[in-house]
């Protein structure tokens, strides 16, 4: 019998509306941690009377995790689901966040943090493969502007609401909050979301690829991270060759977990993944070097500080769906690349940043930085998704989001790396002001020249060419 086609755009209606619900509230949940588990930090080592290095492990922990595990979580979803793998990942996100609430020292605590990093991830490598698959080209400009803006609304909301949490009813009280909002999502994936999402190819999964992989990735962000020793340089050296080991591996793998044809002539998903991890590395940092150039340079508060860095992620929040929607019905590649010529300027203003440098000049500065980068994220992230064949839209995904994550970890290695060698390891005092202040310039005046290498790749993905099907 022949269903009444008013009926199936009503399900199909109901079921755009929740993909977007659960992929919006995801999308906020995640930075709103993170960016809240930053303020607590200072709590946390306090209660568990960790050393610097052990509470460095509470965010590495959960970068480490996710980046290891993005592709190989997106080839998974492409091969058993994308719902099914959304759903397990925030139902393990929610457990983790329970652990973690109820952690009697650090170790659990960090091993928490680990897991919580995992669940994540299942939600990062699936969310927007399972939007492509629900919403039309010509709609999903304006979705994942949503989506991203609900990213850079719970970093904006983050550092305040933390250190509310932490102030009034402990650091253990920001898991707690988790743990109510990802068993509600995970109750509309199971209720509300109708059929399934998968595209497999009819091979296997790559265990050996997964491994070589997962393993390089770790030495390389390890090694990266212990910086300027000698070991951190010999532990990135075998996870560049486990890397090449791995490419290696996936050209005679049967069921390969990255299939190379992404790569190969597709100068577009190739070009705008490398833009997202210039981006990201030039990027990330800049709210934690301005956060302790506020408190140490200019004198604020943590609460003051924490409002003038709101600046960049509102801006981010209020141009993410209005460049997601230019991406649909102009070429993402001029809007992406105008993005990051702004981010570029930005960048060059806080170069000047110094003793006397006002406030509003600050404030001005960010929100250049937050117009950049909400020009470029949504259309770039459009125009990687765009560019493959929707039976890989999850390891796509996973890609970019590894490009994410990996220009993060960079991004605040290269500051850890400028720490150690002009100030040393040691503990920021009034004496050390001026070497702290020499620390920042250089750190500006690299990011501002990477990012200007990265309007140079943004440009070099040439005319984006949908190979979706609509």
């Amino acid at each position: 019998m022949t269903s009444d086609p008013r009926e199936v755009t009503a399900v199909e209606r109901a079921t755009k509306r929740s993909t977007l619900l659960v992929a919006t509230i995801s999308s906020f949940l995640m930075p709103f941690m993170a960016s809240s588990v930053n303020v607590a930090l200072p709590s946390i080592g306090r209660d568990f009377a960790m050393d610097a290095v052990a509470l460095s492990w509470v965010a590495t922990a959960y970068l480490l995790a996710a980046a290891m595990l993005l592709v190989p979580f997106g080839r998974w979803a492409d091969l058993a689901g994308r719902k099914k793998i959304f759903a397990i990942g925030m139902g393990v996100y929610s457990l983790a966040s329970l652990i973690i609430a109820l952690a009697p020292n650090g170790t659990v605590m960090i091993a928490g943090r680990a897991l919580q990093g995992a669940g994540a991830t299942m939600t990062f490598s699936t969310s927007m493969a399972v939007l492509m698959s629900v919403f039309q080209p010509g709609e999903r400009g304006r979705v994942i502007g949503i989506t991203v803006a609900a990213v850079y609304l719970g970093l904006s909301l983050g550092p305040t609401a933390g250190g509310l949490l932490t102030h009034y009813w402990g650091w253990r009280s920001i898991f707690f909050l988790n743990v109510p909002t990802g068993l509600f999502v995970l109750a509309i994936i199971l209720w509300k979301l109708k059929g399934e999402w998968s595209a497999t190819d009819g091979g296997g999964f790559d265990v050996p690829g997964t491994l070589l992989y997962s393993l390089a990735l770790l030495l390389m962000i390890y090694g990266f991270s212990v910086l300027p020793a000698v070991f951190g340089g010999v532990l990135i050296a075998i996870g560049l060759l486990g890397l090449a080991a791995f490419l290696k591996w996936e050209t005679v793998a049967r069921s390969p977990l990255l299939n190379l044809n992404l790569f190969r002539g597709n100068t577009t998903f190739v070009w705008s993944n490398v833009a997202a991890l210039i981006n990201y590395s030039a990027t990330f940092a800049v709210t934690f070097l301005l956060s302790l150039y506020l408190q140490y340079i200019k004198g604020l508060t943590p609460q003051t500080a924490g409002l003038v860095l709101v600046a960049q992620p509102i801006v981010m929040a209020a141009l993410s769906p209005v460049a997601g929607r230019l991406s649909d019905h102009h070429e993402p590649r001029l809007v992406a690349s105008i993005g990051m010529a702004l981010t570029t300027v930005g960048l060059l203003l806080l170069v000047f940043s110094g003793n006397h440098t006002s406030i509003p000049f600050i404030v001005a500065a960010l929100m250049i930085l937050g117009s950049g980068f909400g020009l470029f994220s949504s259309p770039n992230t459009n125009a990687v998704m765009s560019a493959v064949d929707k039976r890989y839209y999850g390891v796509a995904s996973a890609v970019l989001g590894t490009m994410r994550l990996t220009g993060q970890t960079l991004s605040m290695g290269t500051v850890m790396l400028i720490f150690a060698l002009v100030i040393g390891r040691v503990q920021i005092t009034p004496e050390s002001y001026p070497l702290f202040l020499r620390s920042v310039h250089i750190a500006f005046v690299l990011f501002t020249l990477l990012c200007a290498a990265g309007v140079a790749a943004s440009l070099a993905r040439g005319k984006t060419q949908s190979r979706a099907a609509s």
